[in-house]
Order: structure tokens, then C-alpha cells, then sequence
């Protein structure tokens, strides 16, 4: 997967694609509400998972239960092609 920074006209095509993820500057974000902390924990180890097989990994915001994910290519500055197929597996969880 790539890691060339997406212009802005394809970071919002590629967004609405997806469902429920929004743009925050360099990154692309999306909160999940899960049933209790239990599933928001399992959710989480189903996410780090993945990213590890990946080798791209979101940031994790955990509330209860309620879990925010948000994607960047740190090492790109911005979004590219690898975080938007990050959204799109973890979407598929």
C-alpha cells in the first residue's frame, strides 16, 4: 500500500466511502459505541491486531464504551492510501 500523501480532492472522495469517518486536519477519525468496556476491550484487541499485521497502527481513545480511532501516515505527515484501507478493515471488524 502506498504511503504518497493523498491530495485533499481524493482524501474527500476516499471519505465518503466509508462510513461514519470524518477529516481532523491530517487525520481521519471515526468513534465507535460499543455495548459495555468489555466489547469496547475486545473491539480494541480486534483493531491492534490488525494494525500489527498492517504494520499501521491508529491512535486509541477508550472511554468506557466508547472507543475513538484516529488514522494518520505519521512518517507522510498526512493521509494516504494506508490509512484509508486501515478505516475500511477496521469498518469490517
Amino acid at each position: 500500500m502506498g504511503a504518497t500523501l493523498l491530495a485533499d480532492a481524493e482524501v474527500q472522495s476516499r471519505l465518503k466511502e466509508l462510513n461514519g469517518w470524518s477529516r481532523s486536519g491530517n487525520e481521519i477519525l471515526k468513534l465507535f459505541e460499543l455495548s459495555d468496556f468489555v466489547h469496547a476491550m475486545g473491539f480494541v484487541n480486534s483493531v491492534a491486531l490488525l494494525a500489527e499485521r498492517l504494520n499501521h497502527h491508529p491512535d486509541i481513545n477508550i472511554r468506557w464504551n466508547k472507543v475513538t480511532l484516529t488514522s494518520s501516515t505519521h512518517s507522510t505527515g498526512g493521509l494516504t492510501q494506508r490509512d484509508f484501507a486501515l478505516a475500511k478493515l477496521i469498518d469490517a471488524l
